[in-house]
């Protein structure tokens, strides 16, 4: 989600310095990331911060018609709902990448037992969520294979367009370009979910694209928005 956010910042060539806090869940006003510290405003997650920026004059969709802007919505909608849940149950739902990935990454910036305690609360969090949305029952195949949907719908809307609605990224790029690019970059146990995302060549293609557009070379400038780290990088 934080991916997500950056790149629509850049996208909106709008400036920001990213700073890294071990509790950055525990800074924001829902509990969720991203959020932002604009003078002596905080906003948080994408949506509100999508809605903010807005309302200052900055905004990727204007160009889009009613139809176009309901249709990006249900995609969005479509992304948050297959993906990042998918993301999530991998991450927190599989025992294996729990024990040996998840609960040393998320708890290593506490000190023992602190990092435990904390690790076992978000486990029980999402746990929690992927029960009331009905995953907690679903195999790994069985959530493999709603990404490998998702991500042929988001194929076939893609086509061999730019963006997804054609010559200018909007706020769905950025959702598509955050969750996509943290897929294919993040080490797991298994490789299975990435690889459902290598199948489609054009959203690979996509995310290189946007890589090189709005992220390469601009951590030189401390004054915009960091880059991913180049050992995530999808440059070749």
């Amino acid at each position: 989600a934080t991916l997500c956010f950056q790149a629509f910042l850049q996208m909106c060539n709008l400036p920001i310095r990213v700073i890294c806090r071990a509790n950055a869940e525990y800074m924001s006003p829902s509990g969720k990331l991203p959020f932002i510290h604009v003078g002596n405003q905080v906003v948080s997650e994408l949506g509100p911060i999508v809605q903010f920026v807005k309302a200052k004059g900055h905004s990727l969709s204007d160009g889009l018609d009613e139809v176009q802007k309901a249709e990006m919505k249900a995609y969005m909608e479509l992304v948050n709902n297959m993906l990042l849940t998918a993301e999530l149950y991998l991450q927190w739902c599989d025992d294996v990448t729990v024990e040996e990935i998840t609960h040393p990454r998320y708890g290593s910036p506490y000190p023992w037992p602190l990092n435990r305690i904390l690790s076992y609360q978000k486990q029980w969090e999402v746990r929690r969520k992927m029960k009331a949305i009905g995953w907690a029952g679903k195999t790994l195949e069985q959530v493999l294979e709603d990404v490998d949907q998702c991500c042929h719908a988001l194929s076939q809307r893609l086509g061999t367009q730019p963006y997804f609605f054609n010559k200018h990224p909007t706020e769905l790029d950025a959702l598509v370009f955050g969750h996509l690019f943290t897929i294919l970059t993040t080490q797991l146990i298994t490789d299975e979910l990435s690889e459902k995302v290598k199948n489609y060549s054009n959203l690979t293609a996509f995310c290189r694209r946007i890589e090189q557009q709005y992220f390469e070379g601009h951590e030189k400038d401390s004054s915009t928005i960091a880059a991913p780290s180049s050992k995530r990088s999808l440059l070749r």
